[in-house]
């Protein structure tokens, strides 16, 4: 397949100046091409600065967090500020009914105190490099059902060669669907600490509610602090480690951002797939989207009710419901918006455009009736998957069975292996531990219910596995609903699965017979037998066709807009966006300020509604306007502020930068309007929520009482 060079790459995001500086996620690396723009926008930084392999510069301040989220360095100790929600499991586990800190806050005023997590790590960013000559050069003569794996293993080499010989990690990520690629370096630490986070009253306040809308008043931030051993390198916990010694850490400007004011947001943005056809946005407005949320509901819905009757439960379920939530409203939001913007129209007419200008060149011609052909088979199956991912998988009873197939494996060989029967024993256990401590059986149980009951109604008969057959003939009830409860409820009688001791009990002496005979592993199994046999082949097809023509579409789509800016979709790696602190207006008659400021908490005060309840010693704190000096001009606490940069998922804890580089706000979120962004940037709405800086440190300083973070932190104005 042919490849774009990297010098096309460059080219196409120099000579345009169609699209404005606000939309675009830019590599780091390639910020020098961008550079004359930025300055006209306000940044008074050299390039250097921003991104430098060589020597200490912005780029070595940002972290990427759990692989999820960004945070970054705000001391030369290595203390971290993140999102509240990127770090809540951690918070979440780290609380009891005795000792919770979820609802209370933690402060930790001394080393001694921050708390040691599991499972968390913090990655800096060591250097990247293009590698797209090497990988090309390698993949000669691959076809496309082979490129896939062979791509993998030039990726292992290209990432063996690079750190060889150091403590260092990398992954190789493609660009512009696979016609770029390149090499990012990490340093890893795994000794992360929890140092502090308000209250969730504080850190979630708004909850679903306010989730994705603008204005905003969560004070959406937590802290933590990166150990290394005795020479500042990664390290497995030990109390003898260190707090890290960063290359660069961001100073804190206190001044605020007024509108129009220039502002960068560095990190890691998740997935967008800005380059999708009509085809594929028809498909999730229609069908993806909906059965996303349909699903999710069931869960939550299920949640809810048994995290109400108590607060140790919902101590203990809390971070599964907050993970679920969030994109349970996002996927509502991104198919009202794809709609209202005509996003499917918009992207029929480039088609159009994109097929007329394509008649007669080889290469590009037959690119969109390829997607007809490709979709055309896939929307008979596409449903299916997303059932299997959030619906199977989502069931917790079927999600903890599927975790047996490898012990069955290791059961099953003629040669039976007593190290491989203990190593699938042994990851069982280890998922199970953490499994179990927020499994809540009457929840769970409805939702296997109802979820099957979907599954069954919703997916073609034919394409549903066999043994669906045996669970209408012996459950069968006078509804469906009655059936698959009935179903439910004799899964979770007999599976030994559904509790902790049956299931300790059956891995200290695991037998194969039984698992096989336990009603939760025989149904999951084969659901998952049938997928594979008779629905992945379509799947992977329209993957490798998707990805086949999708390369070839973008590099059609730059070759007809030569004087367009053409920018990569996010990918989980670095990236940097720069825009302004600017306001919108929503709709006919309505207009949104670009900040918000504590008076707003006060207003939504509710006693009676969980997210709404502000804090006694907040009030406390603004009844006596004791805000110390992180009042504006007016002197008022601003809580967040908006501004026009390019961001999605995996932002979350991205520092917003001034134009000298100085950290002014928190990224959170997006807003309602522009839900459709992650498909399609729209300048008129797309809006960056972020807490301002100054509300930060007020919650450290003034409600927390943590005077030594304070004092660690540069803070300038």
């Amino acid at each position: 397949m042919k490849k774009i060079t990297i010098a096309l790459l460059t080219f196409t995001l120099l000579t345009s100046n169609l699209l404005k500086a606000d939309e675009g996620m830019w590599l780091p690396m390639l910020l020098k091409d961008n550079y004359e723009q930025m300055q006209k926008a306000g940044l008074k930084l050299t390039p250097e600065q921003l991104y430098d392999i060589n020597n200490a510069s912005l780029k070595d301040a940002i972290v990427w967090f759990n692989g999820g989220c960004t945070s970054e360095i705000i001391s030369d100790k290595g203390l971290l500020l993140t999102n509240h929600h990127c770090g809540y499991e951690a918070i979440a586990n780290h609380s009891t009914a005795s000792d919770n800190i979820l609802d209370n806050g933690f402060w930790a005023k001394s080393y001694a105190e921050e708390k040691v997590n599991q499972n968390l790590f913090a990655s800096v960013l060591v250097r990247m490099e293009d590698v797209s000559d090497k990988v090309n050069k390698s993949l000669a003569g691959a076809g496309a059902n082979g490129e896939e794996y062979k791509k993998q293993e030039i990726f292992k080499g290209i990432i063996a060669e690079a750190t060889k010989g150091t403590h260092y990690e990398g992954m190789v990520r493609s660009f512009f669907k696979d016609n770029a690629y390149y090499l990012f370096v990490f340093e890893k630490f795994t000794d992360v600490r929890l140092v502090g986070a308000p209250p969730q009253a504080i850190g979630k306040f708004g909850g679903d509610v306010d989730n994705w809308m603008w204005p905003r008043h969560t004070g959406d931030f937590s802290m933590f602090r990166i150990y290394a051993d005795k020479d500042n390198k990664p390290a497995k916990y030990s109390p003898d480690n260190v707090p890290y010694k960063p290359k660069q850490f961001l100073s804190i400007s206190t001044k605020g951002v007024e509108e129009g004011d220039y502002t960068m947001v560095y990190g890691f943005p998740g997935r967008t797939n800005r380059y999708e056809t009509s085809y594929g946005i028809e498909l999730a407005t229609s069908k993806i989207n909906p059965a996303i949320v349909a699903l999710r509901d069931i869960r939550l819905t299920a949640w809810k009710e048994e995290m109400d009757k108590s607060d140790s439960t919902r101590l203990l379920m809390s971070s599964q419901y907050a993970k679920i939530s969030n994109y349970w409203k996002y996927f509502i939001g991104q198919t009202e918006q794809l709609k209202r913007l005509k996003v499917y129209e918009e992207k029929k007419e480039t088609e159009k455009e994109f097929t007329a200008w394509a008649k007669g060149k080889l290469e590009y011609e037959s690119i969109l009736s390829n997607y007809e052909k490709a979709y055309a088979d896939y929307n008979n199956y596409a449903l299916h998957a997303t059932y299997m991912k959030e619906g199977i998988s989502g069931c917790g009873i079927l999600s903890a069975a599927l975790n047996y197939s490898a012990l069955e494996k290791a059961l099953s060989t003629d040669t039976k292996n007593a190290d491989n029967v203990k190593k699938a024993t042994d990851r069982i256990k280890l998922t199970n531990d953490k499994f179990y401590k927020s499994f809540n059986k009457i929840s769970e149980q409805k939702i296997l219910a109802k979820i099957i009951q979907m599954y069954y109604e919703n997916i073609p008969v034919n394409q549903q596995p066999a043994y669906m057959a045996e669970v209408l003939k012996k459950h069968k009830g006078k509804t469906n609903t009655e059936t698959f409860e009935k179903f439910a409820k004799s899964v979770f009688e007999k599976s030994f699965i559904s509790n902790s001791q049956t299931a300790a009990k059956f891995l200290e002496k695991p037998d194969l017979k039984k698992l096989q005979k336990d009603p939760a592993y025989a149904f999951v199994m084969a659901c998952y037998d049938n997928y594979n046999k008779n629905i992945e082949s379509h799947i992977d097809a329209f993957n490798v066709a998707n990805n086949v023509e999708g390369s070839k579409y973008i590099r059609g789509l730059m070759a007809m807009k030569p004087d367009n800016k053409f920018y990569p979709d996010a990918n989980g790696t670095l990236r940097l966006t720069y825009g302004s602190a600017k306001s919108y207006t929503p709709k006919d008659a309505a207009h949104f300020n670009y900040f918000t400021t504590l008076n707003g908490i006060i207003e939504k005060d509710n006693p009676n509604e969980f997210s709404f309840r502000v804090p006694q010693k907040l009030k406390d704190l603004y009844k006596a306007k004791d805000y110390g000096n992180y009042a504006d001009k007016n002197g008022d606490i601003r809580v967040a502020f908006i501004s026009n940069n390019d961001i999605t998922g995996g932002n979350s804890g991205s520092p917003v930068l001034n134009a000298n580089g100085e950290l002014v706000g928190l990224a959170f979120d997006g807003n309602w309007e522009a839900m459709s962004g992650d498909i399609y940037f729209d300048s008129k709405y797309k809006r960056t929520i972020s807490n301002d800086i100054r509300y930060v440190l007020f919650l450290i300083d003034k409600y927390g009482g943590a005077t030594n973070l304070i004092n660690e932190m540069k803070i300038v104005n």
